[in-house]
């Protein structure tokens, strides 16, 4: 069933907040399978010209899981239905590094909602924009996924 989405764009979540702990970046780096030393070992990441060890490039999921909304309570809260909706990309734009102990705060707005008709059916596409800051209020990271409703 069509449905106007586009009352959504607009529609913000958050804040929410994550300070980023050492353990974690390690803890993603090995779930992930990156055994670049980069992330477990500060005299690597300093070699390699950090400051510290830097987060891997999609930690933002760990700050998003651990602090923010999950993915079904943002489909619950856009009145979707979870049954028809899967994540149809992600993509993240770092502005600076984020290291451990820096003090993320995340704010998710929907920027985009299109509709869509094709051969088997029509589509609802929402595009969320999330702005990660530090505790300097310095932007650090634009994330943005895109959610597709199946009707």
């Amino acid at each position: 069933m069509q449905k106007d989405i586009t009352k959504w764009i607009g529609r913000q979540f958050g804040p929410y907040t994550f300070v980023v702990e050492r353990g974690k970046i390690r803890e993603f780096a090995l779930a992930i399978g990156d055994d670049n030393p980069i992330y477990t070992d500060r005299e690597q990441a300093v070699s390699a010209g950090f400051p510290d060890i830097p987060v891997p490039p999609t930690f933002a999921t760990v700050i998003d899981m651990w602090g923010g909304p999950d993915f079904f309570q943002l489909v619950e809260q856009l009145q979707l239905n979870l049954l028809k909706v899967l994540h149809g990309e992600q993509e993240y734009e770092y502005l600076a590094d984020i290291h451990p102990g820096d003090e993320i705060t995340a704010r998710t707005e929907v920027v985009d909602a299109q509709v869509k008709q094709g051969a088997s059916g029509g589509m609802n596409l929402l595009t969320l924009e999330t702005r990660y800051q530090n505790q300097r209020g310095e932007t650090v990271l634009i994330g943005r996924s895109k959610i597709v409703e199946r009707f």
